[in-house]
């Protein structure tokens, strides 16, 4: 019995190395592509909406804004991460609770800048354009 269990155990720790292992290096392709498709996205809203030049420098410079908010908060959320990745490994759950609502609070601060940015660009559209980037 013991031996069962001790295999058993030895079994779910190599399975959890492995998730991890695949997390960890699956994690930045499936990001780059995601981002590769809200930016495709967001060029294909800025051509549907026919925003005019100066609309197109607002929204360029509300872009660089918000990048500049969430850009210390996303450094943050990437050591936080790996520090959680320790914690799993560790086995800390004290830690791993601690760390996981860090990050909890963060990317909600992540969420609230990038919805401000969106406010600030939907403000500077046109009636119509509102329409059509609801329809979007």
């Amino acid at each position: 019995m013991k031996r069962l269990l001790t295999a058993l155990a030895a079994i779910g720790a190599m399975a959890a190395i492995l998730a991890i292992a695949q997390t960890t290096t699956t994690a930045p392709a499936a990001a780059g592509k995601a981002l590769a498709l809200k930016a495709h996205v967001q060029r294909q809203l800025i051509q549907a909406l026919d925003l005019t030049a100066a609309q197109k420098q607002q929204a360029k410079a509300i872009l660089q804004a918000t990048r500049q908010q969430a850009q210390p908060l996303a450094q943050q959320l990437k050591q936080s991460r790996q520090s959680l990745s320790a914690a799993i490994e560790a086995g800390d759950t004290t830690k791993i609770q601690q760390i996981s609502t860090a990050m909890g609070t963060l990317q909600g601060q992540v969420l609230a800048i990038r919805s401000a940015g969106k406010a600030q660009f939907y403000a500077l559209l046109t009636p119509d354009q509102k329409t059509k980037a609801v329809e979007f």
